[in-house]
């Protein structure tokens, strides 16, 4: 994670003066991201699987300058999205996939959790327009918690 992060700032460093600059990637028309699984108001158990889906466009890694392509971030618990004029910050709330994967493993505390896909170019930048997925809800159970299923069955997670 520390090596991403490294990777992400250094990459953030070198975009510096085409950002300032308002030099924008285009997104083709009809671009989309979408998330494949968990499906909205999944209830889930941690870690999550999380599965990128994205149509219209290719991911390519941070830094490869290569025309409708870009790489995911995904954006979590997030009320406000960031600026569409620099690049996309990088915590614990906006995890950047640099190298252009397209799933990811999250330990999620138990609770509900918004889940977002957003495409940022080669400097991590978002394209014009957003290429974004629709925000969804999980919610996250403790692995040993039963939920109600289909006609009041019970279901025990995590056997």
């Amino acid at each position: 994670m520390r090596i991403a992060r490294l990777l992400c700032l250094t990459a953030l460093l070198v975009a510096g003066p085409a950002v300032a600059g308002g030099d924008r990637s285009p997104a083709p028309d009809g671009a989309a991201a979408y998330i494949i699984s968990p499906s909205n108001g999944a209830v889930v158990k941690s870690p999550v699987k999380v599965v990128f889906g994205l149509s219209g466009m290719g991911v390519a890694p941070a830094g490869v300058d290569k025309e409708h392509t870009g790489h995911h971030h995904l954006l979590i618990d997030v009320d406000k999205l960031p600026s569409n004029n620099k690049p996309i910050p990088a915590d614990e709330n906006h995890r950047h996939f640099g190298g252009g994967q397209t799933e990811v493993s999250l330990d999620l505390e138990p609770g509900k959790h918004t889940l977002q896909l957003l495409l940022g170019d080669k400097h991590h930048v978002p394209h014009r327009p957003p290429v974004m997925s629709k925000k969804i809800t999980i919610t996250v159970v403790d692995p040993k918690a039963s939920i109600d299923v289909k006609a009041g069955a019970k279901l025990k997670l995590g056997e």
